[in-house]
């Protein structure tokens, strides 16, 4: 039996539960969707059917919705078990849902799957070395009063490794790039409630609750890095990615590991 990475049931809750609050944080997704959305702009022909992939809220008008729980959704359901036909739709958008899909191969085997011939899939969720910070701090505190450090946040892709499954999931011309977005905070705890508003607190299968003690250690070493105007920087990186689901005539998919096209240039090539 294959364990999951991330816990769906509790990704759910996450979901729904950050609704109520979401619009008080919803920057980080509205730079995400912002980004997809003038990404597609750069392609000009239409799409007439187009599937919202999930995300915290909705960044495509008349798409058929996908969510993790019962709101403004079209469909409920998780990205790696897409309930459609194959050659459903002609674009597929995601902003922000990508990040803790238990499955992110077969979710994006699953998009290629359900668009049409020349279909596009434009994507961005946070990677990388987002919140390294956070991490740092978390693991020195648990090391400094227990001896020992329990994993708390989320495994993060990179951009090369992401391109690599769009290529694994028969894409077109995959492409990934990143954008660094540095956010202050006045405390951990500020850091927190956003992460908790977002709907992004931590949804790993395996985690260990997080004592108070090594909570008021963390905060001392978030805070003992603050600048000037009192306030910590905490890095994020999202992840960009595009590819095209084949059809005649278009160029043929690089070798595996060699996705070295720039995001402007695969799409300005289908213009």
């Amino acid at each position: 039996m294959t364990v999951e990475p991330f816990d769906r049931a509790l990704r759910r809750r996450r979901h729904a539960a950050s609704r109520a609050g979401f619009a008080a944080a919803d920057f980080l997704h509205a730079t995400m969707a912002d980004e997809v959305r003038e990404r597609v702009a750069q392609v000009a022909r239409r799409f007439p059917q187009v599937l919202d992939l999930g995300g915290p809220a909705p960044i495509w008008a008349g798409a058929m919705r996908l969510a993790l729980a019962l709101g403004d959704a079209s469909i409920v359901a998780d990205e790696d078990r897409l309930p459609f036909a194959d050659g459903s739709f002609d674009l597929v958008v995601s902003a922000g849902g990508l990040a803790t899909v238990s499955d992110l191969p077969g979710a994006l085997a699953q998009v290629r799957r359900v668009l049409r011939p020349d279909g596009l899939f434009v994507a961005a969720f946070v990677g990388g070395t987002t919140l390294r910070e956070l991490r740092t701090d978390l693991i020195e505190a648990e090391v400094a009063v227990r001896g020992g450090a329990a994993a708390r946040t989320a495994p993060m892709v990179e951009a090369q490794a992401a391109a690599r499954l769009l290529q694994r999931a028969g894409f077109a011309m995959p492409v990934a790039d990143i954008e660094r977005v540095t956010v202050r905070y006045a405390s951990l705890f500020g850091l927190f409630a956003d992460l908790t508003a977002m709907g992004a607190r931590s949804v790993l299968a395996s985690r260990a609750s997080l004592r108070r003690d090594v909570l008021a250690r963390a905060a001392e070493g978030f805070a003992a890095r603050a600048g000037e105007d009192g306030k910590t920087a905490v890095t994020v990186e999202i992840i960009h990615l595009a590819g095209w689901a084949p059809a005649p005539g278009q160029p043929i998919p690089l070798k595996p590991g060699s996705a070295t096209t720039s995001l402007a240039r695969a799409l300005g090539s289908r213009i």
